[in-house]
Parts: structure tokens; sequence; C-alpha cells
């Protein structure tokens, strides 16, 4: 089942029907669906799909040699291989002259670190023999830093080469929930809350189970594919791996602060740093400040992918249990009982992609999206307020606040966004949204009338 990615396949299409020579670069952590979105795209399209691989510069051009064949005739022929790569090149421009082509070279990086001089090759084709052809090249990697700086950065002989640009994310809220179309509104946000989108750990999980059994199966099982997968990913994508575990732990444990989390790790805040840049760049932590002074000097930093921060929550902590297969048991108390606070979080980060791709009853356009906290001069305590969106045109602002629990919202919580916006400052005129699981009270959706004041329940966000 292919799900989501409509807007790629979209422009991808648009760029293939153009008929002259494209260049795309697709790049996006492991497990984000790279591979499947090419393999729909070129679905029915006449295609040399050349997946690089870790090896030797000859044996990926054997490789490059049998994806050339194979295009051609249907078959993959073992012994015709190509005498170079220029050879191959040239192969590829004759079958381009005339009729539409599309060339992946999937997980480039392999490519380019088997043969150095893979990138000027490429770049001198791209400007003379291919120049003119129909030819349409997708470039394709994992490897985040490589992409960045040695495919699209300045320095890279194939800067300035490309049509398009893809960086592959993983699914929000909405694109997880169509895994699971007979899941509850709430148990759809249970699961994105669980795998953050990701595509490779949705396929792990099935729908025809609760999500008690998928977790049982699929993570408190020392045996299943995702127990240890995120110590899988930080040792195929980073150096130190241990160290960037114990950095992300402390993440997890509610140390937000770099001074914290340096002193916890037991390193010097310089250092640590620069693990959090590279955990940023793959997306498992992000850096935030508030949505009003994006160049504060005081930052936060939280866990970004939601299967990170889920299986950090609770994998650990129940790692006795899981290792003697007693996890069914413990459940109740040691999962269950706490998902809906674990689900605060995600539950902000779900009511921001509303807000952001979803909403059409917007009443401006958006500058930025994120949170803010301060002193509330009222209190002398610390404020803090869930969602915070500026207007791109005037001084207008979004004010809102997430509740995911059993209870329905009451009017309570909007009088304390009032005055913690009146803390906050910054904006003349103010719109309220509240966001909750279990709907509000009749009270409180009597003051909706009032124009300024959206009430968004749960299952609203799933319409």
């Amino acid at each position: 089942m292919f799900v989501g990615r409509e807007r790629e396949l979209k422009k991808l299409e648009r760029m293939y029907q153009s008929g002259k020579l494209e260049v795309a670069i697709i790049y996006g952590r492991r497990r984000v669906g790279k591979t499947t979105l090419i393999n729909e795209f070129c679905r029915n399209k006449r295609t040399v799909f050349f997946a690089a691989q870790e090896n030797s510069a000859g044996q990926n051009l054997e490789t490059l040699s049998r994806a050339i064949s194979e295009a051609m005739t249907g078959e993959s022929a073992v012994n015709a291989v190509y005498r170079s790569f220029t050879d191959a090149f040239i192969k590829i421009g004759e079958m381009s002259k005339y009729e539409r082509l599309i060339w992946v070279i999937d997980e480039y990086p392999y490519l380019a670190q088997a043969d150095r001089g893979i990138s000027s090759l490429l770049q001198n084709f791209l400007d003379h023999q291919l120049k003119g052809t129909k030819l349409f090249l997708i470039l394709c990697g994992s490897s985040m830093s490589f992409m960045e700086k040695q495919v699209l950065g300045y320095q890279s002989p194939l800067y300035g080469r490309r049509t398009a640009q893809f960086r592959i994310l993983p699914f929000d809220y909405l694109d997880t929930g169509k895994w699971f179309p007979d899941y509850s509104c709430e148990e759809r946000a249970l699961i994105y809350g669980i795998t953050g989108g990701v595509p490779m750990y949705l396929e792990q999980f099935s729908p025809d189970l609760s999500i008690k059994e998928n977790l049982l199966e699929n993570l408190f099982d020392r045996n299943a594919v995702l127990f240890e997968e995120p110590s899988n990913l930080l040792k195929q994508e980073l150096r130190e791996p241990a160290v960037y575990n114990a950095v992300v732990t402390a993440i997890a444990s509610g140390k937000t602060k770099l001074s914290e989390i340096a002193s916890t790790v037991g390193i010097e805040t310089g250092l640590c740093s620069k693990y959090i840049a590279n955990l940023i760049a793959l997306g498992i932590v992000k850096r935030e400040t508030p949505v009003t002074d994006p160049n504060s000097k005081r930052p936060v930093y939280l866990i970004e992918d939601q299967f990170f921060r889920f299986w950090y929550t609770f994998v650990p902590p129940n790692i006795s249990a899981v290792q003697s297969g007693r996890m069914e048991k413990s459940y109740p108390t040691t999962v269950e009982s706490r998902l809906s606070d674990y689900m605060g979080l995600t539950f902000e980060k779900m009511c921001r992609e509303y807000i952001l791709y979803y909403d059409d009853r917007l009443p401006f356009s958006i500058g930025a999206a994120g949170q803010w906290w301060g002193g509330n001069p009222k209190t002398h305590k610390q404020a803090q307020i869930d969602i915070v969106v500026t207007s791109a045109e005037d001084d207008s602002g979004i004010i809102g606040s997430c509740k995911f629990r059993e209870s329905p919202v009451a009017e309570n919580e909007l009088r304390l966004m009032e005055e913690y916006a009146d803390a906050m400052g910054h904006f003349g005129q103010r719109y309220y949204y509240l966001f909750s699981k279990s709907g509000f009270t009749e009270s409180l959706r009597s003051r909706e009338k009032e124009g300024r004041i959206r009430l968004i329940a749960l299952k609203d966000m799933f319409l």
C-alpha cells in the first residue's frame, strides 16, 4: 500500500512531463521511504534504476552496467560490463536522446565515496553530453551531511545543476492515520506518537491488532525489529554512538538546556553542542526558542523524533520486564496509564501541523509558528503557551492551548491563555485556538460565538 507523498509525486510528474533534462535531488534520513517514493513515481516508466552499494568502484560499475542492460532488454546481462563510468554515461545519453528516460542513482553517497571523481564526471556530462537530452536524473541519498554539502552545497561540482530538491520527512499526523483507517481518532494519534510517521516503523504495525498488541509484538519484545532500532540507527549514522545515546537519554529525562545536557553526559558544552547539531541534522533532536525571540541565547533542546521519544520514555525503564518476557503483565501500569501524559507533546506537534497544513479558516497568512515561555509578572511564575503563530501581514497572532486528557476543556483554560498572552505581550489582535482530545464544556462553547475563539476537537483534526 502506497500512502501519502501526493505533493512530491505531483512535482516529480510535472518535471517528467517537461520532456527536458531534469535533475532531482531526493534526500532524507533512513527509514522515511525515499526509495518507495521513487519506485512509485517510476512505475510503468522507462527507468535505469542503479542502487549504489558500499563497495568498490568496479563493483558499482558492474551494478550500473546490469541496470542499463535490464532497462534496454528487460534482462540483466551478467557479463556485459562497461569499461568505465564514462562509457556507461555515454550509453545513458544515447538512450535518452530521443525518448524520456529516468536514471535513478539510489544511495549516491556510496558511489561518490567509491569513486572520488564521479561528481565531477557527472557534472561534465550534465553540462555537455547530456544537455538537450530527455534524461530525468534522480540522485538519492540517506547521508544528510553528504547530500547537503557534497551535492547541494556551493563547493560541490554538482552545485547549480539540480532543477529541484526534495527533503523527504516523516509523514504528518494525518497521513500517518491513513495507514490505520479503522482505528479511532485517539488510536491514530497514539500511532503517530509512537512511530513519528516514519514509514518503516508504520509497516511493522498491523491495523488488525490493537495498540497494546502492536507494542507488545513490535517494540516490547527483545526479538522485535524495533526493539533496538534507536541504537542501530545511531550506529549507522554517527560515530561514537554511545555518546549520542547518552545525549538523547539526557534530553529524554528532562534535561533541555545545553549546560544540563553536557553536565549529565560529562562533556564540555562546546563539544556537546556539536553532538546536538548532528542529532538536529538527522531530525532526532530540535532546538527551540520562544517564537517571539528567535535569536534567544537560551534555547531548549527537545526530542523531535516521536519514535525516539517514545522508545527512550518507555523501553529503558522496562528493560528487565522486556528481557524476561513479563512486559504483557506490567503493560497496564508501566505504559498504558502513562500514555495520556506522554501524548501531551505529541498532541502539540499535531496541533501545529493542523494549523500549518490543514486549517482552512486561518485569520491571516502565517509568519512563524512555535511556542512561547517567559515570566508572568502577575504571578512571578514561569508561563508557557503551547502554540504561538505570528501573522506575516500585521501584528496579529494565534494563541493556542493543547490538552490531550479525558475531561473536556473548560472556560478557565481560555482565561489562563488570556493571562499568559498578556504576560507575553507582542500582539495587537489575538485569536485563541483551544485544542482538546475530549471536547469542551458548554460554557466554553458559548464563547466561540465571539469570533476570536476557535475550539477544535481531536475528531475535527481528522476530518
